[in-house]
């Protein structure tokens, strides 16, 4: 049995990386390893937070030790958050990295462990390059990288980034497991009946946070195409928008597509969000720029056939023809994707190799790649 510690945001705070680490931690723990959490008492200012909020509602993952220390701006608590580590002689740190933000307060961290104590740090690094423009992003993010001993990344394109960066560390690369933390599928019947939909009509999801990079407005235009509109395909829009709503409001408007989107502003509780996924034929990720993408496992979860753009990991992770479509981030092809499926009838199809395809997203596998990591990077291998 090996000792993890895992650095990252865990319950209170909400999103995906959470969600992601509390699920690892679960994992390992039922690998027969021992591990625990050590979180953000603070994990953004409020003034670098564009969400309503970073917490989550509902009572405590139960079966997780969460400790609370961290604070990205209080270099005390880099101290503090170090000599909790050390007492707890972990083999191993496993840091999530996802932002330039954090680089300082983890660098401190890890090279004191590693300094004082020895201690073994792996990088979970989901993204390299930040979505949005940060100041000093690659020496702060470089800064992250060097103290590490190796790196477990979920796409190809990650790996090339951190090598771009002249880092070069023992990595593996393990595809982004399945969630499977928000229950069972519903029939679409009954998830339309939850959001007051009609079921008999055809329906496309958006889901998750709205910003630039993640191409709603492509999707909008894409829409538009009358072929669509005589179709009746309607698009359902659900997440928390990290820019100004009315942007988008103003869109719909002008494409003469109202009655067809539908906005659930605001985050998705988790008991909640199988009612979206379960309403929809289809999921759509219309990205500009992607690594990979939670999303998209969440889809897999639900069994839900996938339209994602050809960037970073996510065609990698959808196999264009089989369990949905890959398209390059335009309007025409994306609207041209969601015609075939309609007027093929693919759905059926679609769903059946989804169900297939999964298989090979586990946790199981996550846990082996952290685990023949460690021992390359303890040198047993």
């Amino acid at each position: 049995m090996l000792r993890y510690l895992l650095i990252g945001p865990a319950y209170p705070f909400r999103g995906g990386i959470a969600n992601f680490n509390e699920a690892l931690c679960r994992s390992l723990s039922s690998s027969g390893h021992s591990s625990e959490i050590v979180s953000f008492t603070l994990q953004y200012p409020s003034l670098l937070f564009p969400g309503k909020t970073q917490f989550e509602k509902g009572a405590p993952p139960g079966d997780i030790n969460i400790k609370r220390i961290i604070n990205p701006l209080n270099p005390f608590s880099w101290f503090k958050t170090a000599a909790y580590a050390a007492k707890l002689h972990p083999c191993c740190l496993i840091v999530h990295y996802w932002l330039p933000f954090f680089a300082p307060a983890y660098g401190f961290i890890l090279r004191r462990l590693k300094k004082r104590f020895n201690v073994k740090i792996i990088g979970l690094v989901h993204n390299v390059d930040p979505h949005d423009r940060f100041p000093l992003a690659k020496r702060f993010t470089r800064y992250f990288l060097k103290g590490c001993d190796g790196f477990v990344v979920m796409s190809e394109s990650v790996k090339q980034d951190i090598e771009n960066l002249g880092i070069n560390r023992p990595s593996v690369c393990v595809p982004h497991p399945v969630y499977d933390t928000f229950g069972k599928a519903v029939d679409k019947k009954d998830a339309c009946s939850f959001l007051k939909l009609d079921p008999a009509k055809r329906y496309i999801l958006f889901f998750g946070i709205v910003r630039k990079y993640k191409g709603l407005d492509l999707l909008l235009k894409a829409l538009s195409d009358e072929r669509l509109k005589d179709m009746n395909v309607n698009l359902i829009v659900a997440g928390e928008f990290y820019e100004d709503p009315d942007y988008y409001k103003q869109m719909v408007r002008d494409l003469n597509l109202k009655g067809k989107v539908g906005f659930t502003e605001g985050f998705v509780p988790k008991e909640k969000v199988k009612y979206y996924f379960c309403s929809a034929d289809m999921v759509v990720q219309p990205y500009r720029s992607a690594t990979q993408s939670g999303v998209t496992q969440i889809a897999y979860h639900f069994a839900r056939p996938m339209l994602v753009t050809g960037v970073g990991g996510l065609p990698g992770m959808v196999p264009d023809g089989r369990v949905g479509y890959v398209t390059n981030p335009s309007p025409v092809e994306i609207a041209d994707a969601i015609y075939d499926f309609y007027i093929n009838e693919r759905e059926k199809e679609f769903t059946e190799n989804v169900e297939i395809e999964r298989k090979r997203f586990t946790w199981d596998a996550m846990v082996e790649g952290i685990e023949s990591l460690t021992c390359q990077i303890e040198g047993k291998e």
